[in-house]
């Protein structure tokens, strides 16, 4: 191959396909390849047999689950926040046109042993069975604050300054209680932690307003969003972007390997004796194993259900977000449900996901208090994936690795990596000040 590409991208995940669709539009030369012969990397979606391949070795799934193509099992399970980042960036780059978006139907959250809607502005506040009587007209006035409040327009800022105040300071002033607080941070703010509370509360309000503006944008029961036929079209969809733009794409390319010059820096990646020349390399961190270091491991179960998630009023899609300290445990856990409504399984079937940053070696017992939430399951697998971030240095190598993607059952932190890693390569941010009714969903 004698041509040189200003980028090659090794890896057809999300983040690797979102990347190089960007970077295609920008007119930058791509060429794409994968050791896999399907698009998605972790975050492909599985049919039925080759979920049983995966994870029972065989391929013989019975028969009372119905058809294997019905299925589209993502494994990397995540909803999109409707006002959020990602649908910004699909809209930046047109890639909505090859998409169909259908709204979630609940956003809940697991509090003293039960599962509650989330309340998300100051009625909800006020009908929610969370908080008592007292505590929820302190909870209104927090809300009607958020919502009233604009960065550029020091009226509707009541004389605090939320760049200085502390979150902590900030709901103190409300004098909330720590039940309400937990759920509003974790569940509205989509913390993972508690280290929010010591940082400025801006960015907590403004993930507040995120959410409310999302929930309020398609008037659906969540403000989260989730493609037809999964998430494993998100990747071909950025894939398809690319290619229209000129990007090069090359699946079942095995040992894709990284050639660097004396300086140390990128020069090519081989695969089957021919090497194509490079500037940068953009990858996933199994590409490049000794630039990354591991920073922690996700557990999860996958289960196969004929009935949604109990207490979610019949929700056909749902999230229940599980704070830290209801489980007393360090990390929140996640659970995940979708089904035929959104094309992922055969009807009257449901795929459903419990998630969390593992913390022992033993991801049943550690996973427990969700799974105990989904009630009978028909089948369900059990897996574990090591968490890693990239320890090089971009600016002396050229190669622009991606981090491993987090329990969340939400985009947020997957698309900040994007958009940091694009900054790096391209020296420029992305413009993303777009017209958001751009991406529409179905409701039904």
């Amino acid at each position: 191959m004698d041509e040189e590409y200003d980028v090659i991208v090794l890896g057809t995940g999300l983040k690797e396909c979102i990347l190089s669709g960007v970077l295609s539009v920008d007119g930058l030369k791509v060429l794409h390849m994968d050791r896999n012969d399907y698009y998605g990397g972790e975050s492909s979606s599985l049919n039925l047999v080759q979920l049983w391949k995966r994870f029972k070795g065989n391929d013989k799934p019975p028969s009372h689950l119905g058809s294997s193509r019905d299925y589209n099992v993502d494994m990397i399970p995540k909803f999109m926040m409707a006002n959020g980042t990602l649908v910004r960036v699909l809209i930046h780059t047109d890639v909505t046109k090859y998409l169909s978006f259908k709204v979630g139907d609940g956003s809940y959250v697991y509090n003293k042993g039960k599962v509650h809607k989330v309340p998300a502005t100051d009625m909800e506040a006020l009908k929610s069975p969370l908080m008592g009587l007292f505590e929820k007209r302190r909870a209104r006035k927090f809300f009607i604050y958020v919502q009233n409040y604009i960065e550029t327009d020091p009226k509707t800022h009541e004389g605090l300054d939320l760049t200085r105040m502390t979150t902590r300071e900030f709901i103190a002033k409300y004098g909330l209680a720590d039940n309400t607080i937990e759920f509003i941070g974790h569940s509205l703010a989509l913390h993972r932690d508690d280290f929010y509370l010591d940082e400025p509360a801006l960015d907590t309000v403004k993930r507040i307003k995120l959410y409310e503006e999302s929930l309020a944008r398609f008037q659906g029961g969540s403000p989260y969003i989730y493609p037809l036929y999964g998430l494993g079209e998100l990747p071909q969809a950025f894939a398809r972007l690319s290619a229209v733009y000129g990007g090069t794409y090359m699946l079942n390319k095995p040992e894709c390997k990284v050639e660097f010059n004396d300086n140390g820096q990128v020069c090519g990646v081989t695969s089957e004796g021919e090497t194509a020349k490079c500037k940068k390399v953009v990858c996933d961190p199994s590409y490049l194993p000794n630039k990354v270091q591991k920073v922690g491991k996700v557990a999860r179960a996958i289960a196969i259900m004929s009935h949604p998630i109990p207490n979610t009023n019949d929700s056909q899609s749902a999230q229940v977000i599980l704070p830290q300290k209801q489980l007393g445990r360090k990390s929140d856990m996640y659970l995940f449900c979708c089904s035929y409504s959104h094309n992922v399984a055969p009807k009257g079937k449901f795929v459903a996901f419990v998630s969390t940053e593992a913390e022992t070696d033993d991801p049943k017992t550690e996973l427990k208090q969700g799974i105990d939430l989904l009630g009978p399951v028909d089948e369900i697998f059990f897996d574990t994936y090591d968490r890693y971030s990239p320890t090089n240095e971009p600016s002396v190598d050229n190669c622009f690795i991606s981090s491993s993607y987090d329990a969340t059952t939400h985009f947020e932190s997957t698309v900040m990596d994007v958009l940091s890693m694009y900054t790096k390569i391209t020296g420029k941010n992305i413009d993303l000040s777009v017209d958001l009714s751009a991406a529409s969903a179905a409701e039904e």
